[in-house]
């Protein structure tokens, strides 16, 4: 595989993301690797699986690679988006998933860490999430992502600000699980990985199953969903959704006129 790598021991199955000269931004050779990885993961029975970049990454992840989003008038994050159906594989995962995280975590990879089980990370780490910074409007599903990982106000600073948030902060809030500084972070995740898989895999697939059901009941009518769509579709057909993409690809402060 050219973007990541992957080992099994101890019934525990480790991605490590390994595209440091693009930050390991999730592009969709990158995602169909990890994609790929946990189903190979399930097929030879591994009871906890951990992601991480290569140890000592100033960036844990970049967040979406900008240029493979489609030009205004498409929806950026449709169904069909890559980084849509890899959190939809992590969800689906039978095993509990650990983001073992150092360094920073940008834009989409911040949905990609809140979507897995349990978040480790080093004392350093942060945490931004910029699609208003591109002009890029969140789908629901996403944005239901941070809202069962975070609370409503730290979701919505993290959202509207796009700034840099500290672990530590975030630890706080019981959003990550453990702060573990860079020298002990991997043995700490690989004891809790072998502690999960010292337990009934089965009961623990049944119960994360459940969790994501229930985490995921949320009523909406057939008319607010189209509204939401209807809201999405205003942004990513505007002058901003174009100027945001631009001035990322020309490397400036983008100019936005709120239309």
């Amino acid at each position: 595989m050219a973007f990541i790598q992957t080992s099994i021991a101890e019934h525990i199955g480790t991605i490590t993301l390994a595209y440091q000269s693009k930050r390991n931004a999730l592009s969709e050779a990158l995602i169909t690797e990890v994609s790929e990885a946990l189903r190979a993961f399930q097929a030879q029975s591994v009871r906890a699986a951990i992601l991480r970049a290569e140890p000592g990454a100033k960036v844990w992840s970049a967040g979406h690679s900008v240029d493979e989003l489609p030009k205004g008038g498409h929806d950026p994050l449709g169904w069909q988006d890559p980084l849509r159906m890899l959190i939809r594989d992590i969800e689906a995962f039978p095993a509990p998933v650990i983001a073992l995280v150092e360094g920073g975590v940008w834009g989409g990879a911040c949905e990609l860490v809140f979507a897995c089980d349990m978040i480790i990370a080093t004392p350093g780490s942060t945490f931004a999430a910029t699609p208003a910074k591109l002009g890029v409007p969140y789908n629901a599903s996403g944005l239901l992502t941070f809202l069962n990982a975070t609370t409503p106000h730290i979701a919505k600073e993290l959202l509207f600000t796009g700034q840099p948030m500290s672990a530590a902060r975030l630890e706080r809030q019981g959003i990550i699980n453990h702060l573990v500084e860079a020298e002990q972070i991997e043995a700490f995740s690989r004891d809790m990985a072998r502690g999960i898989a010292l337990n009934s895999p089965l009961a623990i697939s049944v119960m994360k199953e459940q969790l994501r059901i229930l985490s995921a009941a949320q009523p909406l009518s057939p008319n607010d969903f189209e509204r939401i769509q209807g809201l999405r579709r205003v942004v990513y057909s505007s002058r901003d959704y174009s100027e945001g993409i631009r001035a990322f690809t020309e490397k400036r402060k983008p100019v936005y006129l709120g239309e």
